[in-house]
């Protein structure tokens, strides 16, 4: 299993943004996620798929206006400050 950092903007324009956020947020808690309070498009996913198969599985979700953006984790080489239980599951995962 691996860790990506995932993050996505929906189009506010569309007149379903409320429901469509939902919808994607739901399906991409079919995914063991953590999620940092303050960053409220961004979540920790693990996944046994590579980032291409798990951008292109949130893909179906999203429409040709939004944006979205998996990468692979690698222990050591990351940085920033988050909440302390969302570097602790990131940690314990890689």
């Amino acid at each position: 299993m691996a860790v990506y950092v995932v993050t996505w903007n929906l189009n506010k324009e569309r007149s379903n943004y409320d429901a469509a956020r939902r919808q994607f947020i739901q399906h991409l808690e079919r995914y063991h996620n953590a999620q940092d309070g303050g960053l409220e498009s961004v979540r920790w996913v693990q996944s046994s798929g590579t980032a291409q198969q798990l951008s292109d599985d949130l893909r179906q979700k999203l429409d040709n206006n939004d944006r979205l953006f998996v990468s692979k984790l690698t222990a050591g080489q990351f940085g920033g400050w988050l909440n302390k239980d969302v570097g602790s599951w990131i940690n314990a995962r890689l």
